[in-house]
């Protein structure tokens, strides 16, 4: 098992990584400073055996952070984080949950009230106080959006300010293969649709938060975790999410016109469901739990400003971001085998891509707005440093990032395709700002060789749900534009085998200049994007530009 202890301070690893052959006496400016022997110096360490993996909360990661900071001091970026340092500390909180939460259902001539955890059950992060009232209520089917394969359970049905009900665990028989995570995902959107409430169904067999242990059984003894771990406000106010048991849907559907017998027998064939009206029927939906924090864990994030120019606008910011934690090692490797997760491609690429594009601000012309760099902590297991930043966003307020760009596995070709040279996968730039998307395009196209740029994963029906998967979907759930650049899953990803050997630093260097220059134009505008939040559009097969709506 190839796992070394980090023998060395921190302070003496970033000395001696760092060097002194980063500094150029006639460096080039702008995109054409991103060089592919400073990526490749930059991977080369980071995604070494001695830093283990980068696990978060592992000294292999704090050692990456100090590597990270230390060069972005050489270049004159300013710290951005905790008490003048470039780190933003992280607070991971587990929490247990006291719940007094309820539902109470009018139906068929009937009330009845039931209790989180009897026939409804509350998610254990439910967040405030709140009591939510609705008469109208939408059963939307299998809750499903998919028109590539013929699903649409929302057609000519508008979920916005109702309560949304779904059924079926499983979903319809036509559900596309390994489209797992469009099922997991049918509460976001219908409460993206405009859901003031969403019901769902309890996985197959399901009627409880978990199994009981047998008779007698002793468990081995686990740090308390409580009921979930978090680094959000997890006291604010959400949108209720909530899962029926069957005498829960019994009662609901007492008085439709087709009952719950007959329903639940379709969806559990995977057959079509008719469509059911659940008029004269009211929910209510009391949210109320005390929350206790029973253990607290660090990590940080890494930010740095270069600030803009304008008088005005160098207040507000133009965000890049990835995330540079991995999955550490295999603590239960065989003697000789590969045991650690060096992270090369995923996010090893894009953390030295944003480096390489804060040196080429830093040290290059600087635009009217600031630039905001971030390196987050704990993507691998959840999207933590991107949430945190969201919540607690470093510039005071997240409504001053005119946009964020992130960067997620941009160093090789998708799934090795010698084909895919050329090709990145661009996600999300649509869906907030459109003109946001044509800036990316104009962008690719002033570079001395233009990327193909491919909108299949900007699908909303794509079935492995890419756009909610990096740490740019914490600040779009925000409302902030963003674009993710991306260069495809492949056989070594979240393996050992994801070294740096098999990434390919002239497309990882322009996929870098693509990202840098699209995010200069935006940080030269006189006014901020316009958000029209029309939605994904530029789907697979798509090219060029879209029409905006001034």
């Amino acid at each position: 098992m190839r796992v070394r202890r980090l023998s060395r301070s921190l302070f003496l690893v970033v000395l001696l990584s760092v060097g002194v052959g980063a500094q150029q006496a006639t460096a080039p400016r702008g995109a054409e400073a991103i060089a592919e022997a400073d990526l490749r110096q930059w991977l080369t360490y980071l995604a070494s055996d001695e830093l283990q993996g980068r696990a978060t909360f592992s000294e292999g990661l704090g050692v990456a952070a100090g590597y990270i900071a230390a060069h972005l001091a050489q270049w004159g970026v300013k710290p951005a984080g905790d008490g003048g340092t470039y780190l933003q500390a992280v607070r991971v909180r587990s929490v247990r949950t006291h719940s007094r939460a309820s539902v109470t259902v009018q139906a068929n001539g009937q009330t009845r009230t039931f209790r989180d955890g009897e026939g409804i059950t509350f998610p254990r992060q439910m967040g405030g106080r709140q009591t939510v009232e609705g008469s109208e209520i939408l059963f939307a089917g299998y809750g499903l959006e998919i028109p590539s394969a013929g699903i649409d359970d929302y057609a000519n049905l508008s979920p916005a300010g109702k309560i949304v009900v779904y059924l079926g665990a499983q979903g319809p028989a036509t559900l596309p293969q390994g489209a797992g995570r469009l099922l997991a995902g049918r509460a976001r959107t219908a409460i993206e649709k405009g859901a003031i409430a969403v019901i769902g169904p309890a996985a197959a067999g399901g009627r409880g938060r978990g199994a009981t242990p047998p008779a007698g059984a002793t468990a081995p003894a686990q740090p308390d975790n409580g009921d979930f771990t978090t680094v959000r406000r997890y006291d604010r106010v959400v949108t209720p999410q909530l899962t029926a048991h069957d005498d829960f849907l019994e009662f609901l559907f007492s008085g439709a016109d087709v009952t719950y017998a007959d329903l639940r027998a379709k969806a559990a064939s995977r057959e079509p469901l008719p469509r059911v009206a659940l008029t004269g029927v009211k929910i209510t939906i009391d949210v109320d739990a005390d929350y206790e924090i029973v253990r607290t864990r660090l990590t940080n994030n890494v930010v740095g400003i270069v600030e803009g120019t304008h008088p005005a606008l160098k207040d507000t910011y133009v965000a890049f971001g990835a995330h540079y934690d991995h999955n550490g090692f295999r603590e239960n490797a065989k003697p000789g085998e590969d045991a650690i997760f060096n992270g090369a491609d995923d996010d090893g690429s894009g953390t030295v891509a944003i480096m390489a594009i804060a040196k080429a601000f830093a040290t290059g012309e600087r635009p009217k707005r600031s630039l905001l760099f971030v390196w987050h902590a704990g993507e691998e297991i959840g999207l933590l440093g991107s949430q945190y930043m969201a919540d607690y966003p470093v510039v005071g307020s997240i409504d001053k990032i005119v946009a964020q760009l992130n960067m997620d596995m941009v160093g090789r070709n998708r799934n090795d395709d010698p084909a895919a040279s050329n090709m990145v996968l661009v996600v999300g730039a649509d869906r907030i700002s459109t003109e946001l998307h044509n800036i990316n395009e104009d962008a690719n196209q002033a570079l001395p060789k233009p990327l193909t740029l491919d909108y299949e994963m900007n699908d909303p029906a794509d079935p492995m749900s890419i756009y909610t998967r990096s740490d740019h979907y914490s600040y779009a759930a925000k409302g902030v534009p963003i674009i993710f650049y991306f260069t495809g899953l492949h056989a070594d990803y979240h393996r050992p085998s994801d070294t740096v050997d098999k990434i390919l630093f002239d497309k990882l260097r322009r996929v870098a200049q693509l990202a840098y220059e699209t995010g200069r134009r935006v940080a030269e505008m006189d006014r901020p994007l316009v958000k029209d939040n029309l939605g994904p559009r530029a789907g697979k097969g798509f090219q060029g530009k879209l029409p905006e709506k001034r």
